[in-house]
């Protein structure tokens, strides 16, 4: 058996050479040059309404660099794990190639656009706080270049050799490396530059989102075997020939589920990526939600109030926020409770409440103290989130219900993404999946088991990374299309005694294991290197 099966005349490769055409490729181009048109609009827009005035264009520069690498990680993740989706409609007949990527692209652009946000601010909470806090600095714009080109990389590298690989698993790589590159650099531990809780919490769901593929996708597809017998559905697709009607349903459903989910979850990282550099670079216009609700002070002021007298500690009348501030940081960073913790937290609180009242609005905070004001309300927020896991804190569960009250009011007026920015993350998701799709659509339809996919296979590995991508966006966790789809087809293959490839299994191994290492170490050199060019 060679490293691909041996295509027969009953079940043939299908068509994978059939491109968009001289019209498909016009409107490629042409949504490209929109897209990015949009995007700039966009800025300009919200920068006027906001009151910005630009006295150097340097940031600007850096911004539209920064969106495009952004962009452009979100269109190489089209291309590199949106194959996964449309692999099994093409090796089945259901769909044809050119159609199926189409189709698929236009679902990740939905999902995109319907997506929660939660993803996208559970990925930005595992950077180094003192890098968020400064992410319109120097420092902070190497830190975005470093992660996002270290992630493109290793997506083309694998892309390049037809390994499905995780993008996700690449960009929470490149978050550590930079975390712990900075933390080195300024004469800390490595260890010290990363939310190892939040980042056990995403690695696990990335651990065990391959395992889940495999044994769900083999225990479905018996299952189907068993309740569904029908004996069409566990042949191999005829050459060129489509699957029966209920089956071409069946399987143009799941390929839709999970392009629909991959764009719902893994659009949302370039989401939450965009915002900080947003946040960074004009943050008169993107640091503060000057949309929301006029109810909204009011609600804050009480919300304030009530955390603050939750935490159990006296007033401290006249404390200086800056030292608040300071002790706040450190607690996050090194996650350290001191005596001094709850205190300065109740005087951030305070003084947070004080100037949201004053002001009337965030919508009227002047451009001066935005940065300050949001960067206290981030910091309340991941003081909060920390002292709820944290047994030192000694608060009871009424307290921290009050302060997750609170939490939620800091994460209203600091948590959100424009429309347009789910827009521009939307084209360029579902852009990159029309493109460059066929290295991994060949390996998944081809190399993974010793048989060509049947129908059942296709539809069990589909539901089940459908399900799965769903449930961890619910989560607010980021999950691997890659793994689940791909996992899903060998559990398949298992479950059917098919037989497994196992030079393409050993490569799928060895780039999971290596993925890790070495977009941390790749993050971390480019972190360094930018960190001295742009300061």
């Amino acid at each position: 058996m060679s490293a691909t099966i041996a295509m027969n005349g009953d079940a043939g490769r299908p068509d994978l050479d059939k491109g968009l055409g001289l019209v498909g490729t016009i409107g490629f181009v042409a949504a490209i040059v929109v897209a990015l048109l949009y995007v700039a609009y966009s800025i300009y827009a919200d920068a006027s309404a906001a009151g910005v005035e630009p006295t150097t264009y340097l940031p600007f520069i850096l911004l539209f660099v920064a969106l495009l690498i952004a962009l452009g990680f979100e269109f190489v993740n089209g291309f590199h794990d949106t194959a996964n989706a449309v692999a099994t409609v093409i090796y089945t007949n259901a769909m044809p190639a050119n159609v199926a990527v189409v189709w698929s692209g236009f679902f990740n652009f939905l999902g995109v656009l319907l997506s929660t946000g939660a993803v996208a601010f559970g990925i930005v909470s595992l950077l180094p706080v003192e890098l968020i806090l400064q992410v319109g600095s120097s420092a902070g714009f190497a830190m975005v270049f470093a992660l996002l080109i270290a992630a493109i990389l290793w997506n083309l590298v694998t892309w390049w050799f037809g390994i499905p690989s995780s993008s996700s698993h690449t960009l929470i790589g490149s978050i550590i490396g930079v975390g712990v590159a900075n933390a080195m650099m300024h004469g800390k531990s490595g260890t010290a530059g990363v939310d190892w809780s939040k980042a056990t919490e995403i690695g696990q769901a990335l651990l065990f989102s391959p395992l889940v593929g495999f044994g769900l996708a083999a225990l479905l597809f018996l299952a189907m075997k068993i309740l569904i017998r029908k004996e069409e559905l566990y042949r191999e697709p005829k050459d060129g020939v489509p699957p029966p009607p209920w089956i071409r349903a069946l399987l143009i459903f799941t390929c839709t589920g999970v392009s629909f989910a991959h764009g719902s979850n893994d659009g949302q990282k370039g989401m939450g990526l965009i915002m900080l550099i947003l946040i960074g670079t004009v943050p008169t216009a993107y640091a503060l939600n000057r949309a929301v609700p006029e109810r909204y002070t009011i609600e804050f002021h009480q919300n304030s109030l009530a955390a603050a007298a939750a935490l159990g500690v006296p007033p401290m009348v006249g404390a200086d926020p800056v030292l608040g501030r300071r002790e706040i940081t450190r607690y996050i960073a090194d996650r350290q409770l001191s005596n001094a913790t709850l205190p300065a937290l109740s005087v951030l609180i305070r003084d947070v409440d004080r100037q949201v009242s004053e002001y009337g609005s965030l919508a009227k905070v002047p451009a001066a103290a935005v940065s300050n004001i949001r960067n206290d309300m981030y910091l309340s927020a991941e003081a909060i989130k920390r002292l709820g896991k944290d047994e030192r804190a000694g608060l009871s569960d009424a307290a921290n219900a009050t302060l997750a009250t609170y939490r939620g009011s800091l994460d209203a007026g600091t948590r959100f993404i424009p429309t347009w920015v789910k827009v521009a993350v939307a084209f360029a998701l579902g852009l990159g999946t029309m493109i460059g799709w066929k290295r991994i659509v060949v390996t998944v339809g081809e190399k993974i088991g010793k048989s060509h996919l049947t129908y059942a296979q296709g539809a069990s590995a589909e539901l089940v990374a459908m399900g799965t991508i769903l449930g961890a966006d619910h989560l607010g966790l980021p999950v691997s299309t890659t793994h689940v789809l791909s996992s899903g087809v060998a559990g398949t293959m298992a479950a059917n005694r098919s037989g497994l490839q196992m030079s393409t299994i050993r490569n799928l191994a060895i780039a999971w294991v290596l993925t890790l290492p070495v977009s941390i170490a790749l993050a971390g050199f480019l972190y360094m290197l930018f960190s001295q060019i742009i300061a």
